[in-house]
């Protein structure tokens, strides 16, 4: 259902939405679309802010953790080498 209001617009306005429209529907349509389109952009932009504001509560939290992962990752995956082994078994294969 479509409730009839009335806006009042500038001249330069109604020129402009007329040239741009086109035969794209009616000036109505055109003013609803353009209202729709400008509703979900400030939606997208709140519910952007929203998560950086989550993420940014918590960035201490995750950098600490992604140190402590890199910190594990540059650990040798071995170790020291038992004394059953040694350098060469590991080189040429044996044992």
């Amino acid at each position: 259902m479509k409730v009839k209001t009335s806006v009042t617009l500038s001249p330069g306005l109604i020129e402009a939405i007329d040239r741009i429209r086109k035969s794209e529907g009616t000036r109505s349509e055109f003013l609803e679309r353009a209202a729709w389109e400008e509703i979900g952009r400030k939606e997208r932009a709140e519910r952007d802010a929203r998560d950086i504001a989550i993420l940014n509560a918590f960035a201490d939290e995750f950098n600490a953790e992604a140190e402590a992962s890199l910190a594990l990752q540059s650990e040798d995956p071995v170790g020291p080498l038992g004394d059953e082994f040694t350098e060469d078994d590991l080189v040429h294969g044996t044992r």
